[in-house]
């Protein structure tokens, strides 16, 4: 999108009716400035670091969409089913975001643990994993 009466129309065809106004704050809010792409075509662009957590999130969404069998919460623990061989796929990407209350993970073949902080909860990880894999 190269300008925000784009971004509205865009939206709109997407069925979120916004103003330009709501655009605008939003683009500023996320840190979004004009910049050139590859291509050299002025469009709004993330800043790296809102870049960063972005693809690593959409990363996570398609490991856990593609690989994860079942999400079990049990204490401060999150145990990940995955076909033989995918669990290390889907602990790299679970490393690869800061997910609140992710302390680390240990994967196997098709087990992967994710330890979590005592104050968040085996519970609360399991969820947000889940809505991120949702989609």
């Amino acid at each position: 999108m190269s300008n925000q009466g784009d971004l509205v129309a865009r939206l709109a065809a997407e069925g979120f009716a916004v103003t330009q106004a709501t655009v605008s704050r939003d683009l500023q809010t996320l840190g979004a400035v004009k910049g050139r792409d590859g291509d050299g075509n002025l469009r709004y662009i993330l800043a790296d670091g809102l870049a960063g957590i972005v693809e690593g999130q959409a990363t996570l969404a398609r490991a856990l969409a593609e690989f994860a069998i079942s999400i079990v919460p049990s204490a401060n623990l999150v145990v990940v089913k995955t076909p033989p061989g995918a669990a290390q796929v889907v602990a790299s990407a679970v490393d690869g975001i800061d997910l609140a209350g992710v302390l680390g993970t240990v994967a196997g073949d098709d087990t992967l643990i994710i330890v979590t902080e005592d104050a968040v909860g085996g519970v609360a990880v399991a969820d947000e994993l889940e809505r991120i894999g949702a989609g």
